[in-house]
Formats: C-alpha cells, structure tokens, sequence
C-alpha cells in the first residue's frame, strides 16, 4: 500500500499564488495582481496586546476567497485556507508525501482499481458531528454535479462514472464511490492510478458535512455556519478584508496544532503588505519585485522552488514552426541562465526540460537529473538546425515571427530578451505583440499566436500532471501539436502499475516533448517570502497547499 508515496516533492509554494484560478485553463497563469487595498485596522499592535498569552500568527492571503465550498474555490486564495480549516482522506506530510489523514488507513486491491478507506473513529467536524463515509460520498457528488460547475471536476474523472455524469450523460448513482457504512468509503477507478493518493489531497475532495449543506445550502459563505474537519476552524471572516481561525478542538490530531489563532489579512499589492510586515503587523509577506536585489541576503528570507514552469508555446500549425528542427532552432538560441540572472533576477533555475525540479523516483534520485538537460543555449546548433529547416521547407527566406505575451512588465522584459537573442544567434528579426490578459488567453486558446508566453503549475504531485498536457486535444495543448508516440506514452503511464517503469515511461515522455519541442521552457517557478524571526513550521507545499497544522510562533 505504500508504494505509491515514493513521489516526494522537496520544493515548496509561495504564500500567495495567481495560480489555479477559476478554470483549469485560466489557472496556469500566475501573475500577481497590483490592485493596491487600503492597509487593516485588524492585525496591528494593539491587536496583538489584545492576545497576550496566545500564539497567533498573521498573514496575508492577498484577497477574497473565491469560495469556501471545497469544488468551486479551486484556487491558491481559496487552498490556503481550505487546507487549513478542512481535510481530505489524504494529506501532505512535513516531507510533502501523501500520507493517511481523515482515513487511517487504505487498502488497495490487487489490480489497482479498488480504495477503501478507512475514517478515523476520532474525526469529527468543528461542530462536534462524526466525519463519515456518507460525508466523502456527498463532497464528491457535489463536486462532480454539473450544476455545480466545479472547475475541480476534471481531476476526478479517473473514478469510473465521473466524467459520464459531470458531462451530464450519466446518473450520480452511476458514480463508483460508495459508503459501505460510516466508516467506509470504497472508490473504484476506471484504470489503476499510482497518482491517485497525491490528487485526492486537492481540496475538492474534501468531504461536506451532509447534514449541515442539506439545511443551509449556502453554509460555506459566513463564518457563523461554516462547517469543517481541519486542523482549524473558521471564527470570523469580514468579507474583502480578514477571516480569522482558531484551533479546532474537535480534529482529530489536535495536539499537533501548536496555534491559537491564525489571522489573514487581505491586502493585494506586494509594497503594502511588506510595509504591514516592517510595522509588524504580519509575519509573513511575499517580497515586491522591486525590493528583491535589496532583500536578497536578508536573514529573513526563504526562497522556495514551485512545482511549475515559465515556457512559450509554438503553433505548429503556422509557418515556419510545422517543421520541429526549426522549432528546436528558437529553443536552442535563449540563453535561460542569461534570462534568470538578468532579467528576472529571482533565484529561478533555468528549466532545460518541461518537468520541473521536485519529483523524487523509486530510485530515490531526482526526475530532472535524472533526464539531464534537454534543452540548452546552443548558438551554434541552432543555426545548423534553422538552416536545415528551411533547406526542408523550401524557405530562402523566414516567414516573419512575432512573439505575442499578455500585459506585463515583466513578460515584456523576457520578451525583448528573447527577441534580442533571436536576432544575434539566428539573424531573425522578430516581432513583440503586447496583448490584454483577457484577450490573451482566449486568443491563445483559439489558436491565433504563432509564439506565445504560457506558464504551468501542477494541480496535483505527479509529474504527469504537467506531460499530459500536451496529447491530442487536450484543451491546455493549445500549439496544435499532435503525436501517436506521445499520447501513447502518456496513456501507459496512467495505466503502468510499476513504480520503476512507470517513472522510464516519465521520463521518455519529457524528452520526447523536448526532441519535438512544440514548447520550449524558461525557467522553472519559485517563491520570495519574509518569514519573522521565531516563526517556525510553515509547510508550503509546491502544488498550492499553505499548511499551518505544525506551525508555531514563539
């Protein structure tokens, strides 16, 4: 049963991510927002004076939740909480592996298919009720509803009857999940799944109190009926501008929660919430961008890798990137070390392939070493393979290139970076397209840019989160890239049941994306944080989970 907790992620994951957002789509893209807020009132000295004797930690969660409800908030402003005042069978541990949470214990069947979890006897909801069997079966019905809409319901399409039913061509009851009693939860999978342990620590499979949703459909939306099963729960919420928790009593490993209180406030821009930090009105703060040279050897700062990448797409469908030596051309001409060290300036690791450092095999070793570098800066090859390309396609000279990015300060310096290197290694002159946001990414998805600025963040620990992107019609392709090999291979890793072929299979996966090369990668993400002196055990788990359940302050 344990095998499937060899894929350990060592990187961890900023306070505040633009990350998952609304849709899956949407949710690659994180940038932060600038909108400024007015500093609280709540949080300052006085406050704390207020709390003598209690451990309480300030923090900052950068805006309004977008929903409390574990299948809507599928977002980092939404997880940070979510993960804190409520809980799924499975949770990330201090070393960042799935390990048995709500259910203490599972047992897999021999094919694969077949998990039943076993709920503690000692797990409760914050308002005293039992966490049964029936609890998992509503949350995860409720998330899989299509009226729902939950932007969450693609990853539980695995389960046998999911998609059927959220595609509203199947019955609920269709759905494999089932309470065999109170303290018995049984899902069946459509094929075996060695991911499955790691995805269902996502909030939206955490479960829902059934009695409480039944009488008060809205109960997630105020803090006076808020419901949940975490190391937390949640005592005040001031819409747009705080939300408060105190230790749950009721959890079912509450001595492990050394907090009193958690207290978050909302402020949006980087330079407010890092003057609230100096006037000690949090503890924790992201860093703006502009202070990051200056800050860069303070003793208060942590830098933490994210499970994600910054990369730019190709369309293979507009000339001249149909031809893959021409593509593998432009990727093998940027200097990704000259961009992280000049131009981004933020402690990245130049990404010299697609999956992102973190990912820890049954071998023990590292995916990304591992793989080795797969793409690099290669003046010299680049020209040799632009000049075979367009020797294939009858070229004497390149159709014109233009390289479109949404708006962004920083997007455009790593655009003109590019154009720059472009331009010295391969002699072409190309083109910036500064697009809005919004437009962008509807734009991109209709397939109307011939290079285009993208990024990714993992929904989930496995490296094939990030690989499966990229099949035949998959909506996060979005470079009309199309590959039987490929698709083929990302097909046998869900179904590979051998921890030792399943990770060759990864890795022939992200280096056959690089030979192909329909994207080339940047750099791989990370996060600047300032964490007070005496604050200690903050889990920031790269794939969007803030965990506070062994954080202390002295």
């Amino acid at each position: 049963m344990k095998k499937w907790l060899s894929f350990l992620l060592v990187a961890m994951l900023a306070l505040v991510l633009a990350a998952c957002t609304a849709t899956k789509d949407a949710g690659k893209e994180p940038d932060k927002k600038d909108d400024p807020k007015p500093e609280t009132e709540e949080g300052t000295e006085e406050g704390k004076e207020e709390a003598i004797g209690e451990k309480i930690l300030y923090m900052n969660n950068g805006e309004e939740p977008t929903s409390f409800d574990p299948s809507i908030g599928f977002n980092a402003v939404s997880w940070s909480a979510l993960n804190n005042i409520m809980e799924g069978l499975t949770r990330m541990d201090e070393d960042h592996k799935a390990v048995e949470a709500t259910a203490e214990k599972i047992d897999i069947s021999e094919d694969g298919l077949t998990y039943t979890f076993t709920i503690r006897e000692d797990a409760k909801w914050s308002n005293g009720d039992p966490v049964t069997a029936g609890d998992f079966v509503f949350g995860w019905k409720h998330m899989l509803d299509p009226e729902t809409a939950s932007p969450a319901a693609f990853l539980a399409y695995f389960i046998d009857g999911a998609e059927a039913y959220n595609s509203g061509e199947g019955s609920a009851d269709d759905i494999a999940i089932k309470a065999e009693d109170d303290k018995t939860f049984v899902v069946t999978l459509t094929s075996p799944n060695e991911a499955f342990p790691n995805i269902i620590t996502n909030p939206s499979f955490f479960p829902i109190n059934e009695k409480v949703a039944s009488a008060d459909p809205k109960w997630h939306t105020e803090a006076a009926t808020f419901v949940g099963n975490g190391p937390f729960k949640l005592t005040k919420w001031d819409h747009d501008v705080s939300f408060e928790f105190e230790k749950n009593e009721n959890y079912w490993d509450a001595g492990s929660v050394k907090l009193d209180k958690v207290h978050w406030a909302m402020v949006n821009e980087s330079t407010t919430s890092y003057q609230m930090y100096q006037s000690n009105e949090l503890d924790v703060t992201d860093v703006p961008s502009e202070l990051s040279d200056q800050l860069k050897d303070s003793n208060e700062l942590r830098i933490d890798d994210q499970a994600g990448l910054y990369f730019y797409r190709f369309n293979t469908s507009m000339e001249p990137f149909q031809n893959a030596k021409i593509r593998r051309a432009f990727g093998l001409a940027v200097d990704r070390d000259e961009i992280v060290n000049f131009v981004t300036k933020n402690g990245e690791k130049p990404a010299n392939g697609f999956v992102t450092y973190g990912f820890i095999g049954p071998d023990g070793k590292e995916f990304r070493d591992t793989v080795g570098d797969l793409v690099t800066y290669n003046p010299d090859e680049a020209k040799k393979l632009l000049e075979e390309g367009m020797k294939e396609e009858g070229y004497t000279e390149l159709p014109k290139i233009t390289l479109s990015y949404n708006t962004s300060e920083s997007h455009q310096n790593i655009a003109i970076a590019l154009q720059s290197k472009f331009k010295e290694v391969l002699g072409v002159d190309a083109e910036l397209q500064n697009v809005e946001s919004g437009v962008f990414l509807s734009d991109q998805k209709e397939f109307k840019y011939q290079m285009s600025r993208s990024s990714f963040l993992h929904d989930y620990a496995d490296p094939v989160n990030a690989l499966e992107s990229f099949i035949t019609g998959s909506s996060m392709n979005r470079t009309t890239w199309s590959n039987a090999d490929y698709d083929k291979l990302i097909v046998d890793i869900k179904n590979e049941t051998d921890e030792n072929k399943r990770w060759d299979l990864l890795q022939q996966a992200d280096k056959l994306l690089m030979e192909e090369m329909p994207v080339f990668p940047l750099y791989f993400y990370n996060a600047t944080t300032l964490e007070k002196p005496g604050v200690s055990g903050i889990l920031r788990h790269p794939v969007g989970y803030i965990d506070l359940k062994y954080a202390d302050k002295n």
